[in-house]
């Protein structure tokens, strides 16, 4: 597989950080935990050595994508916590001698972890593709939709990844006590979609979304929940 080429890369606000280190990149994204621009930085910097060990080893072109996203939620998640010193130190300590440990070598351990362990589903069970969406932008939907108002967040499960009628999502909360008309979960739905954009970080809308008219992203950001991995557990579960 050719690798992609990603357009958030060629983003002012991307480009203004190209000066930094990945250490000062990494310094930079914990030191500001509400912005998306540093980690997205990294994944431009980083995404073809990541994107290579993953096609050399994925079984389709799909899985591979899908593990590419997967890796990246994963970097994401650990970056916060990442102490390059320590992580040398400990390196030194196992080894008796010094040794630089740098983010792209442990970008690359990470990725290799995820290569070795992730159980990727069937090709026809995987609703994500790089078209549809950058893994920084997919990553941040994501950690949005855990933000909303767990019965915005249900409906707009129900709608967009098992694309329920708003008759049937209706029918469906009134068997679980909640009175809801088809007409209310229309205008409810719709402002999940409003309220999952506003809760993305601020630079992620503009690199993403900001040169996209309006009614664009107001159907971009829904959709792309079909994409996210769900919980494995009953959807009533989901409103907890």
């Amino acid at each position: 597989m050719q690798i992609p080429s990603f357009p958030e890369c060629n983003h002012a606000i991307i480009q203004q950080l190209g000066h930094l280190s990945d250490r000062e990149l990494l310094q930079r994204f914990k030191a500001e935990p509400e912005a998306g621009r540093y980690f997205t930085a990294i994944f431009c910097r980083y995404s073809p050595v990541v994107f290579s060990l993953i096609t050399h080893s994925a079984r389709s072109p799909v899985q591979a994508e899908y593990l590419f996203a997967l890796t990246w939620r994963h970097i994401l998640n650990e970056l916060s916590g990442l102490d390059l010193d320590a992580a040398e130190a400990t390196v030194a300590g196992e080894t008796g001698q010094g040794r630089s440990l740098s983010l792209q070598s442990w970008l690359i351990n990470v990725t290799a972890l995820c290569i070795n362990q992730a159980a990727l589903p069937e090709v026809e069970e995987i609703h994500y593709s790089l078209n549809q969406a950058s893994p920084p932008l997919w990553c941040y939907v994501e950690r949005s939709l855990d933000r909303l108002d767990p019965l915005e967040r249900l409906i707009l499960v129900m709608a967009q990844t098992f694309r329920w009628s708003d008759t049937r999502i209706a029918a469906y909360l009134q068997a679980e006590g909640e009175r809801m008309m088809p007409t209310e979960v229309s205008v409810r739905l719709k402002q999940a979609g409003q309220n999952l954009e506003a809760a993305l970080p601020e630079d992620i809308r503009t690199i993403y979304l900001g040169a996209l008219p309006a009614e664009a992203s107001d159907s971009l950001l829904p959709d792309m929940v079909a994409s996210v991995p769900m919980p494995e557990k009953p959807i009533s579960e989901s409103r907890s």
